[in-house]
């Protein structure tokens, strides 16, 4: 009896050990993107921990401590050339804890949150670094003799700058010749948007997509293309509106190959801003998909301030919205020529992208790529370029009578030939034959040479 006794006892030990190193987070795994401005790590954990991020100077590091916390295996390495980051280390702390080292080349501002599990992801710790910092790692004798030298100087600054005052001059928000154009490839980095039958992430293509728009832009004389992310990174949707102003956009443009449940459902569609909601069902569920976009990305919105803002953008926004509307029907216009139409008119939802007071803004949903057919034409060069020659003859038929005071819209009749391009592709692109380039220009074949300048044949 007492062996039995002494048997269920260490049975029962056994168990409640297991439980409680059960309870324990693994962390399974390290993901990480740049952007221009910061640094985004992602750990996949197995379950919630609480942590802890701070920073130590010479040298400098990162340093995250997570509790009762292990890791399964080894985390991988940055690139030698990355700007911020040169090394990742991590050990055991206190028998059950784990402590990650980040050897940092650079100052950085962290920011960091425990995301919870969705559809794809389990929980998550996602560490944004903020590149931009200058005084982060200064030390308190510094600080403080700034702040002496500054209460020393203060009065005599004070006196001269009175006297020098110059009346202020009004200036004009378009100061630009040119007219600026935003080009928003949907998603990136954490956030891969929709993904296809065959894997194909939405983030992608778009991508692509935004990059041949890109350059036809940059191509049309008196015209300036700004990408709001430049690589596979993810950018917040408010952030996306602040990129676009800072640039002093003439039009922002949002391009997005989403899903939907049914995968027959196909087409392009072009929509724009309604304070309402959606103007569809489809419209709806695409809506609150795109506004969510911040907390699948990795960071939710930090708001605090901005109810305020939404009122004001909601009483603001009249004036842009009928342009906006314009320029999406040129847009939609267009994609006729292309093929199947998801919707004849111009939709309405309430994208968070969409909501610049002074700028017209659409978002285009090239097609689903939730469809089989629809997803193969997505993965094709050919058809990515359509889709951004369609988008750029919208922009051009709709500036071609509403451009901004000042800008006069010129005709594009040349093209400096860029590493990679071909003739086929240039004529796709401008919408003439090769045997038309090729008389015009006078060339024999198909060779071209990088920084040739050809001209381009009109109409």
């Amino acid at each position: 009896m007492r062996r039995l006794l002494i048997f269920f006892s260490f049975l029962f030990l056994f168990s409640l050990s297991g439980q409680l190193a059960a309870k324990q987070a693994h962390v399974k795994a390290l993901r990480f993107w740049t952007a221009p401005d910061s640094t985004r790590l992602v750990f996949d954990l197995t379950g919630k921990t609480a942590h802890r991020v701070f920073t130590l100077d010479n040298p400098k590091r990162l340093v995250i401590d997570l509790k009762n916390s292990r890791k399964t295996r080894s985390l991988i390495q940055p690139p030698v050339n990355h700007g911020i980051i040169s090394r990742i280390r991590s050990a055991p702390r206190n028998k059950k804890d784990l402590r990650i080292v980040i050897d940092l080349k650079k100052p950085i501002a962290p920011q960091s949150q425990i995301l919870p599990p969705n559809k794809k992801y389990g929980y998550r710790l996602v560490v944004d670094l903020n590149h931009q910092v200058k005084t982060h790692y200064k030390t308190a004798a510094k600080v403080k003799a700034a702040k002496t030298k500054a209460k020393i100087k203060k009065p005599a600054a004070r006196i001269v700058k009175k006297k020098k005052i110059s009346p202020v001059k009004t200036v004009a928000y378009k100061q630009s010749k040119q007219l600026v154009i935003a080009i928003d490839a949907g998603h990136g980095g954490e956030d891969a948007g929709a993904i296809g039958p065959r894997k194909t992430k939405e983030k992608q293509v778009v991508f692509a997509i935004a990059k041949k728009l890109q350059r036809l832009i940059r191509n049309h004389p008196g015209m300036k293309p700004v990408m709001i992310r430049k690589g596979d990174y993810y950018v917040g949707l408010r952030q996306r509106m602040k990129i676009a102003r800072k640039a002093k956009a003439d039009l922002f443009i949002s391009i997005h190959a989403d899903a939907f449940k049914n995968r027959k459902v196909k087409g392009a569609s072009v929509f724009t801003l309604s304070n309402k909601g959606a103007s569809s069902e489809a419209a709806r569920w695409l809506a609150k998909h795109e506004n969510a976009a911040d907390l699948v990305g990795g960071v939710s919105l930090d708001d605090k301030s901005d109810v305020l803002k939404t009122v004001l953008l909601d009483l603001s926004q009249t004036a842009t919205r009928d342009a906006s509307y314009e320029v999406a029907e040129k847009v939609l216009k267009n994609f006729r020529s292309i093929g199947k139409l998801h919707s004849h008119s111009v939709q309405k939802a309430g994208f968070m992208v969409l909501k610049s007071p002074d700028i017209p803004s659409i978002l285009v949903e090239t097609a689903f790529i939730s469809n089989p057919q629809e997803e193969r034409k997505l993965r094709s060069s050919r058809y990515q370029q359509k889709m951004a020659k369609a988008i750029y003859n919208g922009i051009l038929d709709y500036f071609q009578y509403s451009a901004p005071a000042g800008i006069r819209m010129a005709k594009a009749t040349t093209h400096k030939i860029s590493r990679g391009e071909t003739l086929s592709e240039i004529a796709l692109q401008y919408g003439v034959s090769m045997k038309q380039l090729r008389s015009l220009n006078k060339i024999p074949g198909n060779k071209i040479r990088i920084g040739q300048v050809l001209s381009i044949p009109q109409g």
